[in-house]
C-alpha cells in the first residue's frame, strides 16, 4: 500500500518525497503530539515508506506493520508507547481498530492518524473523498472516537512552474495539467490532518458524554485542537 495518497510508480515516487512537506512540519507535530524520539513506536504502512524514514530519524524504535490486525507476535500487549498510521492504514475508525490499538498501547500510549484534510490545491486532483469532508466533523469517525484533530498547512514545492507542471501532468493527467495552469508560484497547498487520541479515549469520551449538560455534550464531541 502506498503511504501517500498519490500513485508512486517508480521515478514519480522518487519526485514526490522531493518536494512534500520540504519545511517537515509531519514529523514535528508526531514528536509534538506523540512523543516519539526514543519510544516504542508502530508504524502502520510500508518499511522502506517515508514515514518510516521520518519516525527512524526523530529517534523512534520503529515496528513496521501492514495493519493493526497484523501478526500478534510482533504486536504484544502494552508494547508500545505510540501507533502512527500514514494514509495506510485507519481508513476511517473500525472499532475493532481501536480495540486492537488499545491492547497494544500502554497506559497514556498515543494513537496519531495522519490523512488528507482538503480545503487545498491538491484536494482539486483527487475529487470528492471521505477525508475532505464527513471525516473531520464532529459527528463522524474520528472525533467521535474521542480524537482531536490537529491541521498542518503544508506543502508540495518545486524547483520551477515547468517541473511542476510536469509531475502533476504525469501523476494526474488532465485534472494535473488544469491545476498547473492556474497556479503562479511552484507549489501546491496541502492540508493535512493529524488526528491523535490517548489510549482509552473513546471510553472516557462515552462516560463524560452520558453525565454531561447539553451545553458541555456538545464541547466534548467537538473534540478539535491539540
Amino acid at each position: 500500500m502506498s503511504d501517500f495518497p498519490i500513485p508512486q510508480d517508480g521515478r514519480l515516487a522518487e519526485q514526490f518525497a522531493r518536494v512534500v512537506d520540504v519545511e517537515r512540519k509531519i514529523p514535528r507535530a508526531l514528536e509534538e503530539l506523540g512523543p516519539v524520539s526514543g519510544r516504542d513506536v508502530v508504524l502502520i504502512g510500508t518499511v522502506d515508506g517515508i514515514p518510516a524514514q521520518q519516525l527512524t530519524a526523530l529517534g523512534a524504535r520503529l515496528r513496521v506493520v501492514p495493519t493493526i490486525h497484523g501478526d500478534r507476535r510482533r504486536l504484544r500487549a502494552a508494547s508500545a508507547d505510540a501507533i502512527v498510521a500514514w494514509w495506510s492504514g485507519f481508513r476511517g475508525v473500525d472499532p475493532s481498530e481501536l480495540v486492537a490499538t488499545d491492547r497494544v498501547l500502554r497506559p497514556g500510549g498515543r494513537l496519531l492518524v495522519v490523512h488528507d484534510y482538503g480545503r487545498d490545491d491538491v484536494s482539486g486532483l483527487r475529487g470528492d473523498l471521505p477525508e475532505y469532508g464527513s471525516w473531520s466533523r464532529r459527528d463522524g469517525p474520528f472525533l467521535s472516537a474521542g480524537f482531536r484533530i490537529r491541521v498542518l498547512h503544508c506543502w508540495w514545492t518545486f524547483d520551477s512552474l515547468e517541473a511542476m507542471g510536469a509531475f502533476l501532468e504525469t501523476g494526474f493527467g488532465q485534472a494535473g495539467r488544469s491545476l498547473a495552469a492556474t497556479l503562479r508560484r511552484p507549489r501546491l497547498s496541502y492540508n493535512v490532518a493529524v488526528y491523535h487520541r490517548t489510549k482509552g479515549a473513546a471510553d472516557a469520551l462515552e462516560r463524560a458524554d452520558a453525565s454531561a449538560e447539553p451545553a458541555e455534550r456538545e464541547a466534548t464531541a467537538v473534540g478539535a485542537g491539540t
